[in-house]
């Protein structure tokens, strides 16, 4: 079964990482999804390690 995310975002730039940094510091387990999926993997390996994160490589993936 897949894990389920309270919230998803789509975009990881500057605003972007920072919004999901933040959800996910008021309790959220938070879905995020770039284009440019080696940014998804920064975030998750980088800022996001070991906090509630859902990182994704596709659109389906993100639904």
């Amino acid at each position: 079964m897949a894990a389920q995310a309270d919230i998803g975002l789509i975009g990881l730039a500057v605003m972007g990482e920072n919004l999901v940094l933040n959800m996910e510091s008021r309790g959220f387990t938070v879905a995020v999804y770039n284009r440019t999926t080696s940014k998804v993997d920064e975030l998750i390996q980088g800022r996001a390690k070991g906090k509630k994160f859902i990182g994704t490589h596709s659109i389906a993936e993100f639904a």
